[in-house]
């Protein structure tokens, strides 16, 4: 079963982890990496680099079954296609899985931000799936705030402590379902709105774990009950509401038709 957790190093990352790497503004991200592709020559994975100009490091050249995506070609869910395509080659090819760097930058070349949260969507559900093994790689002082709240969120596997906001994870843990664990409260609200809405349009019945929620506030279950209502016909199901929880939903006014949520204990 997968459950969020820091990695004091990239040595205890393991398959289907889908991590979260932040540097220093002084820190090299090649560096940095260096270990997860080391690794992944030694357990028998083919390895993908997703780069900022769609050629390795030299550092990398020489790593074995080295496949290089450009981004610059990658938008929205070509990403997704395209590692679909490697992982089915690597298994023709003998190989244990497949094993994913990708260093996000902010130019031109790099994602924009309103499909980077739905290309770590798409990457935390291939990890969970196939058990490909993901490392991304963000330098905080690239990206506003908000846009970097909204991708750490979905990495449930983080390298050192953990980042203080936002306070809860959402990750994928069986077909159509994604759990949530942490606090959601006014703080991370607008972020927990944001991946709502993009895990809403892709699923016409979403199901949310929270057993491992420790707090929802008003403004949490507000931004719920605005996602739900954008798309009606869509179904979302709370599974582990506590008795609080249902409570303060119906008090709330949002236990009605209009508002596609079912809370079940």
């Amino acid at each position: 079963m997968r459950a969020a957790r820091s990695l004091a190093t990239l040595d205890e990352v393991e398959s289907g982890d889908h991590v979260c790497q932040l540097l220093e503004p002084a820190e090299n991200a090649v560096e940095r990496s260096r270990a997860f592709v080391a690794d992944g020559a030694l357990f028998g994975d083919k390895l993908v680099i997703v780069g900022s100009d769609g050629r390795p490091a030299p550092e990398f050249a020489d790593a074995p079954a080295l496949v290089v995506l450009d981004p610059a070609r990658l938008e929205g869910s070509s990403l997704l296609a395209a590692v679909r395509r490697e992982a089915a080659s690597a298994g023709r090819e003998g190989f244990r899985s497949l094993r994913i760097l990708r260093h996000v930058t902010a130019d031109h070349r790099g994602p924009r931000p309103d499909t980077m949260l739905q290309s770590e969507l798409d990457l935390e559900e291939f990890a969970a799936d196939s058990g490909a093994t993901v490392l991304c790689t963000y330098r905080p002082g690239d990206w506003d705030p908000p846009i970097l709240d909204q991708v750490r969120c979905v990495h449930p596997h983080h390298v050192g402590s953990r980042p203080e906001a936002p306070g809860f994870r959402v990750f994928r843990t069986g077909e159509g379902r994604w759990t949530v664990s942490g606090v959601i409260d006014a703080e991370g609200a607008a972020a927990f709105g944001a991946v709502l809405r993009s895990l809403v349009a892709h699923a016409r019945i979403l199901r949310l774990t929270c057993h491992d929620l420790e707090f929802f506030d008003a403004a949490g279950m507000s931004v719920l009950a605005d996602a739900a209502r954008l798309l009606p016909e869509r179904v979302v199901i709370i599974e582990g509401a506590n008795d609080t929880v249902r409570l303060c939903w119906g008090l709330s006014g949002f236990a009605v038709p209009e508002v596609p949520v079912v809370m079940v204990p």
